[in-house]
């Protein structure tokens, strides 16, 4: 029987708790309907975590058994604590998957990944967003077509503040007219991070059997491998005999006679 890859899909779960349009579409939560959609494709075994849970849920003992780690957040960017942002970014040096949504664009998290302001142009206007699979070979688009379209979202435009992706599979165009880079792929260390666009609090994005279908694809891409602890730098001794030399040189390269 082959193991099921460990998700933990992480919510800021704020909205849905103060917002009646959003309890309308999300009564138990984003992070909820975004976990039974992907346990639903069988081989994904999905925990959540939220924000507001002791060390928002996300403890050295969770993340070393998650493969992959999903984030959505949007209002209280700024309240996840620094020390659980360390602690994700070593687990994603050291292999473990991370899939960013949506707003999570402007997550700690995903800026401190990136290195970069991660801003973008948006826009809440109920525009039919059409995304264009422009690397149908990708593990990310299996089973899609040219493009799929959602009738309504919050539109998202360049210029995405980020560093070019390793592999861009989707691309975005908005009824207004803008485009947006909205299927970004990267590795950092050990691990592999996907940005996926879609995702709005007051739309039922995350209950289309596509939209999941990607994150569910995402998850199989980026999953744990293997572990591999970053290290500081480590001086190590030689593999092979080193043959002395006429001269020798300092730490610093400075020719000693």
């Amino acid at each position: 029987m082959t193991k099921k890859i460990q998700v933990t899909v992480w919510g800021e779960f704020r909205h849905e708790k103060t917002n009646e349009a959003v309890q309308k579409v999300y009564p138990d939560g984003m992070h909820t309907t975004i976990a039974r959609g992907l346990a639903a494709c069988g081989d994904l075994a999905c925990r959540t975590a939220t924000l507001d849970e002791p060390e928002h849920g996300l403890t050295e003992a969770v993340l070393a058994k998650t493969d992959v780690l999903t984030w959505w957040g949007h209002v209280a960017h700024g309240a996840v604590q620094d020390a659980v942002v360390a602690r994700v970014q070593q687990q994603v040096l050291a292999g473990m998957g991370l899939i960013v949504l949506h707003s999570g664009h402007y997550s700690k998290i995903f800026r401190t990944l990136m290195g970069t302001n991660c801003s973008l142009k948006w826009r809440e206007a109920d525009e039919k967003e059409r995304l264009w699979v422009i690397e149908p070979n990708h593990p990310v688009a299996e089973g899609l077509g040219e493009y799929f379209e959602l009738p309504a979202e919050e539109m998202y435009g360049e210029r995405f503040d980020v560093p070019t992706p390793d592999k861009l599979v989707f691309v975005s165009w908005f009824e207004g007219g803008e485009v947006f880079r909205s299927g970004c792929c990267w590795e950092r260390g050990n691990g592999r991070i996907f940005y996926f666009r879609p995702g709005h609090e007051t739309y039922p994005t995350y209950h289309n059997p596509t939209v999941i279908r990607v994150i569910a694809n995402a998850c199989r891409w980026a999953r744990r491998r293997a572990t591999r602890p970053t290290h500081p730098a480590p001086n190590v001794p030689a593999l092979e005999t080193i043959k002395p030399k006429a001269h020798t040189y300092g730490r610093a390269g400075i020719l000693q006679t």
